[in-house]
């Protein structure tokens, strides 16, 4: 998608420019414009910066054996002698899962969030081997943190699909911005911990210089229904359930389990829960009293086994159709403990983020097939959303009163739409910018516009966990997936003859294969090349044969490529291996695996054994 549109341009050109004697707030996001995930955001003045959010989003189908998703956080790397600390404003991944991640590339000295979030990070910090890279502050509604010299935070509820969860109002010496988080405005709200208005409305009457503003579901009319609508409507589905219930939601969605939960209380059913993550998220919110129920209520996996279907309920994760999590190993049949039984009710408690609507279904599909009945989709009203729609919108835009507006968390439409929002609510147009990662949106008290990009884009995290997958791996394992991969293996004397004939292996190629052919076209290649070109790469001095063996290997790459498109109709990923002789003249073996890497091409990867 490009960066900028005619709507973009338009607004960008009306800004008014501030002066170089103005102080000025540079407001920096790094995830989560013009995608779904991975909010990450930076507030710099001077010489102190401070992290709002640090998120993940989860990889597309194109991204092979990636699990993680991350924004570029070299800018901060560059920068951090200046941060002063971070804040959370919500415990959902797309908020704090990336933050064990960074803290291995650079320190915070101080994180403060909801005592929820707190709570789980904190594990993931340990699990990660960082927690002694910065220290966890909770904090409570209306709290104030201050951050260096420039920052003050405070901390205002606000409902949303998780418990615990705030807007922000910075306090910074060019004036009042609010950070509204995720947000919805629930009236009747599960916890019982409302929407705190009033200090919105406060801030609003001294004075807002800039609303950045959740833009979700900004291409939804109305209200977001409350959390509560949901409670009736999983209680129908349970009462229709004659055998086992296995319900999927978010395992963040704490107000959704412990309704979930209620009901199960109600129907009188044992829970047995799957999943590391929601096991791990209702025991923090149990401790830290968001989710209220008896330990009896809870039964072990096995001992679920021998009590009667109608007594069972499973709570599991999966509701993304995510390859891992217990649902979706329970519909491919590869569970250990769980199988499907005729007349089981699966409750598909969540609608598919964008991008693994595929996945969701198939993983439906699955489940009916072996006998389930599934109960999923909007219509069955047993999911909403926690993020505001345009009523919502212009509550919040009404209460704030800010003088600039910047829609952030959304795809490009939704921020588009959510401007349109701000424009009927009295915001003059050149007053609203529409930014993407990477843009620096600069405010004084007078002005807001665009400064400088700094460094955005994404870094990806394998399951091993190792490190980034760089685009250069990434490619690759496209390519194994497109084309297959053809290895040629070949030795080669000192004297610049082809000493064996060599060895052509051919995997996953969907082309029509004549191997026979493809050995005799292999052969001919590598030996028109040692012909014609040896010379370029090798001379001898003193009597002794020196070849340029990288350089030699580049050019049997590069007509090795073309012999394979011409034959194969297709690019497959291309790995050489060359045997050559040790300096003795021996041919050195290569049977314990040990190669250097040579030139990588972009489309190919060649090594040689030594």
């Amino acid at each position: 998608m490009p960066r900028t549109t005619n709507n973009t341009r338009k607004v960008r050109t009306k800004k008014k420019q501030a002066t170089s004697s103005e102080p000025t707030l540079r407001v920096i996001p790094l995830g989560g414009l013009h995608e779904i995930g991975k909010n990450t955001c930076v507030f710099e003045y001077d010489d102190e910066m401070v992290l709002v959010d640090g998120g993940l989003a989860f990889p597309t189908d194109a991204m092979h054996g990636v699990n993680i998703v991350l924004p570029d956080m070299e800018y901060l790397k560059a920068n951090s002698h200046k941060i002063k600390g971070a804040i959370v404003t919500h415990g959902h991944e797309d908020h704090i899962g990336g933050i064990p991640y960074h803290l291995k590339q650079f320190e915070i000295p101080v994180i403060h969030g909801p005592r929820l979030a707190m709570a789980l990070l904190g594990g993931k910090l340990e699990e990660a081997g960082v927690a002694d890279r910065t220290e966890l502050k909770t904090v409570q509604p209306r709290d104030v943190v201050r951050l260096g010299k420039h920052f003050s935070f405070e901390f205002i509820r606000n409902t949303h699909s998780m418990a615990d969860s705030f807007t922000l109002a910075v306090t910074t010496p060019v004036g009042v911005v609010i950070f509204t988080g995720d947000f919805k405005f629930d009236h009747t709200p599960v916890d019982g911990e409302r929407f705190d208005i009033q200090k919105l409305a406060e801030y609003g009457e001294k004075g807002v210089l800039c609303l950045f503003s959740d833009s979700t579901n900004a291409e939804t009319p109305g209200f977001c229904p409350s959390e509560r609508s949901v409670y009736p409507n999983l209680d129908r589905a349970f009462s229709q359930a004659k055998g086992r219930i296995l319900v999927t939601t978010f395992a963040s969605s704490v107000h959704r389990v412990n309704m979930i939960l209620e009901l199960a209380k109600q129907h009188d059913r044992y829970v047995a829960v799957l999943g590391r993550s929601m096991l791990n998220v209702i025991a923090h919110a149990r401790n830290l009293g968001y989710v209220k129920c008896e330990d009896s209520q809870f039964k072990s996996i096995q001992e679920a086994q021998g009590l009667p279907d109608d007594k069972v309920l499973i709570l599991t994760t999966g509701s993304q159709g995510e390859p891992l999590a217990a649902l979706s190993r329970i519909a491919r049949c590869e569970h250990r403990q769980i199988k499907i039984r005729q007349g089981d009710t699966v409750v598909f408690s969540a609608n598919p983020i964008p991008g693994n609507t595929l996945a969701v279904v198939d993983t439906i599909d699955r489940l009916m097939m072996q006998g389930a009945n599934v109960v999923y989709g909007r219509h069955q009203g047993i999911h909403v959303s926690g993020h505001g729609c345009q009523e919502d919108h212009k509550l919040m835009l009404a209460l704030t009163r800010p003088k600039f507006f910047v829609p952030v968390h959304g795809e490009h439409r939704m921020l588009v739409k959510h401007g349109k929002t701000a424009e009927s609510m009295g915001i003059p147009s050149e007053n609203i910018l529409i930014v993407d990662n990477g843009d620096v949106v600069e405010l004084t008290p007078d002005s807001i516009r665009l400064g400088d990009r700094v460094q955005s884009g994404i870094e990806l995290v394998d399951s091993s966990h190792a490190g980034t997958v760089h685009d250069r791996v990434l490619k690759e394992r496209q390519q194994l997936a497109e084309d297959g991969v053809v290895t040629v293996a070949a030795t080669i004397g000192l004297d610049g003859s082809l000493l064996t004939q060599p060895d052509v292996c051919v995997r996953g190629v969907a082309a029509s294969v004549n191997g026979e052919r493809l050995n005799e076209e292999t052969a001919a290649t590598l030996e028109g090349v040692l012909r014609n070109r040896w010379s370029d790469y090798s001379r001898t001095e003193k009597g002794k044969v020196e070849v340029d063996w990288a350089g030699l290997e580049s050019h049997i790459e590069r007509n090795l490529q073309r012999m394979l498109r011409r034959e194969l109709r297709c690019d497959p990923l291309l790995v050489i291996l060359l045997q050559k002789p040790d300096t003795s003249g021996a041919v050195a073996s290569s049977s314990n695996g040990s190669t250097r890497p040579g030139r990588r091409r972009t489309r190919s990867t060649a090594r040689v054994a030594s």
